[in-house]
């Protein structure tokens, strides 16, 4: 597959591909959205709300929640804020999240099944990683988005005023957008 998504590239750009899609690093509209990684996402996000190529920061990640303070999205977070110029931010989780309800157990098994040597899991959790917390999903989407509303609103380097953070969930099949 990658093959061919290689061989496809190279057409695109011998054929200027890329010229429709000219922007600069800055979001026109000064707002970042943190979202889930979903397949289904990819096109129904920005088509349902409207959104172009250089409109907005769009973070993924499994669940479009912030596990912790220092993860990659809350950087990216502050980066959008403080570099970019992001004063607005979106957290849409959506329906039928794969992240819902994901086993920890159950994927320790998987990557053991897929020749993850025991001793590597055994050495991360020597090292004070809590490989089941760090692995859980979570129980209810609602109930996460809020969480990751308020990580982000509540984060120490976050200016107090200035960013409007806001949660929703977006419905899979139709694109439909409701408030947390």
């Amino acid at each position: 597959m990658i093959q061919e998504i290689l061989e496809y590239n190279r057409k695109f750009v011998a054929e200027d591909g890329a010229r429709r899609f000219a922007t600069d690093k800055y979001p026109d509209k000064k707002i970042a959205i943190v979202t889930c990684m979903d397949t289904r996402l990819v096109e129904l996000l920005p088509a349902a709300l409207g959104l172009r190529n250089g409109d907005v920061k769009i973070i993924k990640n499994a669940g479009a929640t912030i596990i912790n303070p220092f993860d990659s999205t809350m950087r990216s977070l502050l980066i959008a804020v403080y570099e970019l110029g992001v004063n607005e931010i979106m957290v849409i989780g959506h329906t039928d999240c794969g992240v819902q309800g994901m086993d920890a157990d159950e994927m320790l098994r998987l990557m053991k099944e897929r020749g993850v040597n025991q001793e590597h899991i055994t050495l991360m959790e020597h090292c004070g990683i809590n490989l089941r917390e760090w692995l859980h999903g979570f129980e209810n989407t609602d109930e996460a988005v809020r969480e990751t509303v308020d990580a982000i609103a509540r984060h120490p380097l976050m200016p107090p005023a200035g960013v409007n953070v806001q949660g929703f969930i977006m419905d899979s099949v139709s694109g439909e957008l409701t408030r947390v």
